[in-house]
């Protein structure tokens, strides 16, 4: 149904007939972490996310340079956070990233979906598909979630995979009226029941998604960088791609 492939010349940064630069917890008023104590502030620079010229696109979490304020003081780190809000719908189907992550105690790379209600209804009644998230000090294991009204944040609905988190893997979501179900490389890992959810609150997943991809540093997930010596640390997307259901 849609895909990009990242196809464009080095150094380019995304399309933006798909994809907006997501800065809007921006630390140049102090207000970063996103909710999470995260310690990155996100920018459009290609030093922190950029095609490479060979198909891929490059998201980089650095030491920050400059003298910004956050709100625990200078500012530390700086990444990247992209999004098809407004661009690109999502219908219920098929979503799938061929994705790369660094390691590293404190990194926080994610692939996920929002319902496109948030304007409206908030967070977390819009809902949150997870499609991948890694500790960066775990980098055999990574996880998935679904997140609802009455099943938000220490969510029961998660599930962590063994994986080298550090190859190139195919992570993706297919779900429907009925269920949302992960994968890894072609393969199921966890399914969640709209039966098992409603006990816990509204199912919100017959609805349009929008696409976020990036890469946090701190925060609750998986704590801060006990080391500087990790950086630039390089999450890479060799593509996105969205099939439409299948035909039963």
């Amino acid at each position: 149904m849609w895909a990009d492939e990242f196809s464009g010349a080095a150094g380019a940064g995304v399309n933006t007939a798909y994809w907006r630069y997501d800065t809007a917890d921006g630390c140049s008023s102090g207000n970063c972490g996103w909710g999470n104590s995260e310690k990155e502030y996100y920018r459009t620079s290609p030093d922190n996310i950029a095609q490479t010229g060979d198909g891929n696109l490059a998201i980089v979490a650095r030491v920050a340079t400059d003298s910004l304020s956050c709100y625990y003081g200078r500012c530390k780190y700086t990444s990247a956070k992209i999004t098809t809000r407004d661009k690109v719908s999502i219908l219920p189907g098929r979503v799938e990233a061929r994705i790369k992550l660094a390691q590293g105690q404190g990194l926080w790379p994610a692939f996920w979906l929002l319902g496109e209600s948030i304007g409206r209804v908030g967070w977390p009644t819009c809902g949150e598909l997870d499609i991948l998230e890694n500790k960066g000090s775990q980098p055999t294991l990574t996880s998935s979630a679904v997140h609802g009204p009455g099943y938000s944040g220490n969510t029961p609905f998660a599930h962590t995979q063994a994986n080298t988190a550090t190859d190139f893997h195919v992570y993706a979501v297919e779900w429907d009226a009925q269920s949302i179900r992960y994968y890894i490389d072609a393969q199921l890992h966890y399914t969640v029941s709209r039966a098992s959810v409603q006990p816990y609150g509204a199912w919100v997943f017959d609805q349009a998604f929008f696409v976020i991809l990036n890469q946090a540093v701190g925060g609750h997930f998986d704590g801060d960088p006990q080391s500087d010596a990790i950086f630039p640390a390089t999450m890479l997307i060799d593509y996105v791609r969205v099939y439409k259901p299948a035909t039963p």
